[in-house]
């Protein structure tokens, strides 16, 4: 739906400009040339997020553009979206120049999700704005108060934020239909995210074209510096992300290499805790904190003298699985991930505290979750290792979640199980 949209924006944006011709060429020419780059040096933040805020930037200050060093323009709503679009398409030229040997080892643009998820937002998001502003600036309306007045500055930045909204609730649909995340939890996730690159991308945009109104085209290079040094530290934040996710890794794997658990036990939980996280409506970083805190949940088990069978802990005693949970949060919080993680591996076994209204009690919703997701594993494999098949083991395993649901379990964490896993 929103590819659809985009692409029908843009098929109209250059119906349009090619009947009416351009206007101001070479500014359009600038602002084509500074949205290419954008999208050529784009960057991709914690949750999959692709942005490229140089290119998002100068598509939202061209779409708020009014007065160039004291003189209107007059290029309007649809040359502002046929110019967004010209710079997406501009940027695609480096993959179609490679050698034919080189693009078959990499993944073609137009095929790529993420990308398209992003230049489709863009294109959207500027032609918003572009339709908010333009009216009001070429039919006068914005005459009434003097372009280098408090109220034009307001009256933009009202412009801009309505345009980042916009955006993150585009970002927030694509989200949806891209990982499954439940819509309230992934705008909540997008609205976060706009005081971060957002409010950046926001501000440059803005500032852009005010001071286009006195200095014109220098102010591109001008005031989006900044912004490409931002994303210099993004960049670092991002791999500093990356390392701490290697650490997890080897961590989660240390305990199968030693033979405490069996082959991907780990991986197995967190991809159940994450689908029941999904399905219960948490957010990107709640959902990799889970993730963390599910890769890591047996760590504590390298403290046994001898291997649990199949590394089966549902299956010890209460003590003995607290003890493990407790022993796997010392070592975690030595290892520079979030505190949070480890404070969620130490509270995994600990009795669920809710009442007969449902209340959850003081045991975190990550750690109950990953409780009945590693039961449902340890489980699961003791049927396989009995020889019952697949299908009937997977009835077997949720009958004994059902019958701990409400006492050992989360009923509703249980139930959201029953629903991805059932």
């Amino acid at each position: 739906m929103v590819h659809g949209a985009a692409l029908a924006l843009l098929a109209m944006a250059f119906g349009v400009v090619a009947v009416r011709g351009v206007a101001e060429p070479g500014v359009a020419l600038a602002f084509t040339v500074l949205i290419a780059l954008g999208e050529c040096v784009r960057i991709t933040l914690p949750g999959d997020r692709e942005q490229a805020p140089i290119g998002a930037a100068g598509a939202l200050a061209y779409a708020l553009l009014g007065p160039l060093r004291g003189l209107p323009t007059g290029h309007g709503v649809f040359q502002a979206a046929a110019v967004t679009g010209a710079g997406l398409l501009l940027a695609l030229l480096p993959a179609l120049l490679l050698p034919h040997g080189a693009r078959r080892h990499r993944q073609a643009p137009w095929r790529d999700p993420v990308r398209l998820d992003g230049a489709a937002r863009r294109l959207l998001g500027a032609g918003f704005a572009a339709a908010i502003f333009q009216p009001l600036y070429t039919s006068g309306a914005v005459d009434r108060f003097s372009a280098d007045g408090p109220v034009y500055g307001v009256f933009l930045t009202l412009v801009a934020a309505l345009a980042a909204l916009c955006d993150a609730s585009l970002a927030a649909v694509l989200r949806r239909a891209r990982s499954g995340l439940r819509f309230p939890a992934a705008l909540e996730d997008e609205l976060r995210s706009l005081f971060g690159i957002g409010s950046a991308i926001a501000a440059t945009g803005l500032l852009v074209s005010l001071a286009a109104g006195e200095v014109g085209l220098w102010a591109l290079p001008l005031f989006c510096a900044p912004l490409l040094l931002a994303q210099v530290s993004f960049r670092r934040a991002a791999a500093v992300r990356a390392t701490t996710g290697q650490t997890i890794a080897s961590l989660a794997r240390a305990t199968e290499v030693a033979g405490y658990t069996p082959p991907g036990h780990a991986r197995r939980v967190a991809d159940t805790a994450c689908a029941v996280g999904r399905e219960l409506g948490l957010g990107t970083r709640e959902l990799a904190l889970l993730e963390y805190a599910a890769l890591m949940h047996d760590v504590g088990q390298l403290s046994l003298v001898e291997p649990v069978p199949d590394g089966a802990t549902a299956l010890l005693p209460d003590e003995e699985q607290r003890r493990i949970a407790r022993l796997g949060s010392e070592v975690i919080m030595r290892t520079g991930v979030p505190r949070k993680v480890a404070e969620q591996v130490a509270r995994l076994a600990d009795p669920w505290q809710g009442g007969p209204s449902g209340a959850d009690g003081e045991v975190p919703l990550a750690a109950r979750i990953i409780r009945v997701a590693n039961a449902h594993d340890d489980l699961l494999t003791a049927a396989r290792r009995r020889g019952v098949g697949e299908a009937v083991g997977r009835l077997e395993v949720l009958e004994a979640l059902r019958l701990g649901r409400g006492r050992v379990y989360d009923a509703r964490v249980v139930d959201a199980l029953v629903r991805v896993r059932g």
